[in-house]
């Protein structure tokens, strides 16, 4: 399950990534070449930015390389230690949840808006944040997961 959901992520934070190198190639050289600037260019660049971020950090959080200072953390025994991921774990849960639900409050308020350099309406746009807190919650509930799991099947992980 962990292998497919990270590969899953990886896919779409590589294609966000893509999507914003491609427009914005593309949009350069139609603005210094062709003297014929794209106009929605710099929105679609901005959004894939947007979406990459959100599925990067559920990557990152999965796999625990996200930017974390552990001077505090190695002082402490490793029961303690273990306690305290598990809390840093359920508190990325609860931060998932609390992400997901005021996207879903911000895009019901504002995301009949229409996007004005591309025309669509920005629900679309605005879903990142939902989207992007529903996959720290699926992450943070596979790490959860393994801390109830024998040590042999976390292990081979």
């Amino acid at each position: 399950m962990k292998r497919l959901y990270k590969k899953v992520l990886s896919i779409l934070t590589g294609t966000s990534l893509f999507v914003i190198f491609g427009v914005i190639l593309v949009s350069s050289m139609s603005r210094y070449l062709l003297n014929s600037p794209i106009q929605w260019s710099e929105e679609v660049a901005k959004y894939a930015m947007i979406y990459g971020t959100m599925f990067g950090m559920a990557l990152c959080y999965l796999e625990g390389i996200h930017i974390r200072f552990t001077f505090l953390e190695d002082l402490v025994s490793d029961k303690i230690r273990h306690f305290l991921h598990f809390i840093s774990d359920a508190i990325a849960l609860i931060s998932g949840g609390v992400i997901a639900y005021s996207g879903y409050l911000f895009m019901m308020k504002r995301g009949g808006i229409k996007a004005p350099g591309t025309g669509i309406e920005m629900y679309y746009f605005q879903v990142a944040m939902v989207i992007g807190g529903l996959c720290l919650i699926i992450a943070a509930l596979i790490r959860l997961a393994a801390y109830f799991q024998p040590k042999s099947s976390v292990e081979g992980q």
